[in-house]
């Protein structure tokens, strides 16, 4: 069997030793490895970030060394080695997103640092920080092969979740805000914060989603706020600017965990391997469970759709740049057409029936007959009536706080709001009014979840869980110092498999 990818370049068959002494002055706060766990990145109370590679001995060398922030660095994350150069990206306590670029070229510790985007040393490819007083506390990357695009996903304090697109690899400072919603109210003053998101890390989504009605290049993100978890899936909404209809990614709500947590959220992971046909979530709560759960998509078995290709593999790559191709839109386009068509020939029939009117008898009766006839024909049925509501609701953007009277409606008879409102929806301060809730619109899918397990091995606050590369083990840590391992059962639980104790042990000099 071929291999799914490009080799590793250190021999596989020796044993993965890490045993390093990092060099930082202060405590480690994040860590990251590369796609092939030969490059180790850390992140310390005190700013900086260390490089780390292995050699085909085993041993851990310092490549570089820098500054990245003026505080403790939160988070690190290695991008896709598909990508070149090198990139890892970073977020600080003080709210600064930035991008780090490696030049092989350049000299030990400077290759990070050093190959920024002006000619002053120590300036990342890429940075940004929200335009709010809230900073960034949570961030997620994911870069998509075959579109070349890359996506941002940056969480603030105040709960605002705000999405980035790159359609050009070579242009690392060129992103483009395609989202950006809350996804809970806003903390009180003083109040402790949980905040973090992770975007679905298989390049596709599972074929029973598909099959439900998912599209291909649909993205897919889990967000932990405060004591709530939902789960959002992007769709393609087609809007109008000045006449000319343009395609753009909008998220929509598809699940919420939030009535299985009775605490703050620390951490959420979303499992890789989606080919079992549903997605596996975990997150870690201050309540001391580490809870599992299975999000899945149910769709009808008479539904006239088989597992062909054809019926699985719905893309809707209408974005600039995307590459795909542009039916939907044309589709939107002659559905305006079309609508803005019969709305001019029915004010032009009301006109006419209205001056026949006015002159009275049989004469005025007759033109009024011969308007209407003119205008569109004989009156459409209730059918025809639903189905050009349906249509025209495709090629508007709607607005995504549905009421609840809205909600218990059929999608058909919902009320679809103008461009601009949904524009205006979007851009409101209103944080309460921009949460984004299931309203049945096109497009979306509905999603259903259940709690696999609830792992209660720390019996303490649960700070961190992951998964895998394969999906197929857990791994959490809590305030008890240990990392417990959790795998999955035959009966589709998860349960305790080993654990692994932090002890202080001198280390002799190298």
């Amino acid at each position: 069997m071929a291999a799914s990818g490009p080799p590793s370049p250190t021999p596989e068959n020796q044993a993965f030793h890490l045993n390093l002494q990092h060099g930082h002055k202060d405590l480690v706060q994040a860590i990251a490895f590369n796609t092939y766990g030969d490059r180790c990145a850390t992140g310390s109370v005190d700013g900086k970030i260390r490089v780390f590679n292995r050699h085909r001995d085993g041993t851990w060398r310092l490549c570089d060394t820098w500054t990245a922030h003026g505080g403790e660095v939160l988070e690190l994350q290695w991008l896709p080695a598909t990508i070149y150069p090198n990139l890892v990206a970073s977020l600080g306590i003080e709210g600064w997103f930035r991008l780090w670029a490696e030049d092989p070229s350049a000299a030990p510790g400077r290759r990070f640092c050093g190959a920024g985007r002006s000619s002053g040393g120590g300036r990342p490819a890429f940075d940004t920080r929200s335009t709010t007083r809230a900073p960034y506390r949570s961030f997620s990357m994911k870069h998509n092969d075959d579109t070349r695009q890359t996506h941002l996903a940056l969480l603030a304090t105040d709960g605002r979740l705000t999405i980035y697109e790159n359609d050009q690899p070579d242009n690392l400072a060129e992103y483009t805000s395609i989202d950006d919603f809350a996804i809970c109210p806003r903390p009180s003053r003083g109040e402790e914060v949980a905040f973090k998101v992770r975007f679905d890390p298989n390049p596709d989504p599972c074929y029973t989603a598909l099959r439900a009605g998912v599209t291909l290049d649909a993205l897919g993100l889990v967000v932990a706020g405060m004591d709530t978890v939902k789960v959002y899936r992007s769709r393609d909404v087609v809007t109008t600017s000045y006449g000319v209809p343009q395609t753009q990614r909008e998220f929509y709500l598809a699940a919420d965990m939030s009535s299985a947590h009775r605490g703050l959220v620390r951490d959420v992971a979303w499992a890789p391997g989606n080919i079992r046909g549903y997605d596996v979530i975990a997150t870690a709560c201050q309540d001391g469970f580490a809870r599992v759960f299975r999000l899945e998509t149910p769709y009808d078995e008479n539904d006239g759709k088989s597992w062909s290709a054809s019926h699985l593999l719905k893309t809707s790559k209408t974005h600039p740049g995307a590459g795909g191709s542009t039916s939907a839109v044309s589709a939107a386009s002659a559905a305006a057409a079309a609508a803005a068509s019969a709305t001019a020939a029915a004010a032009s029939a009301s006109a006419s029936a209205a001056t026949a009117t006015a002159l009275g008898g049989a004469a005025g009766r007759d033109a009024a007959a011969a308007a209407a006839s003119g205008a569109g024909g004989p009156s459409p049925t209730k059918d025809e009536t639903a189905a050009t509501n349906t249509t025209a609701g495709t090629a508007t953007t709607t607005i995504p706080n549905a009421t609840t009277a809205e909600k218990r409606q059929p999608p058909s008879q919902q009320q679809q709001p103008s461009t601009l409102s949904a524009s205006l929806a979007k851009s409101s301060g209103n944080q309460t009014s921009s949460e984004r809730q299931w309203t049945g619109q096109e497009g979306q899918t509905q999603h259903a979840w259940r709690e696999l397990s609830r792992l209660d091995s720390h019996r303490t606050p649960v700070w961190r869980v992951d998964f895998d590369d394969d999906g197929q083990i857990l791994g959490s840590t809590g305030d008890d110092g240990r990392l417990v391992l959790h795998r999955q059962t035959p009966d589709g639980s998860w349960a305790k498999s080993s654990e692994l104790a932090m002890v202080k042990a001198r280390m002799a000099a190298p």
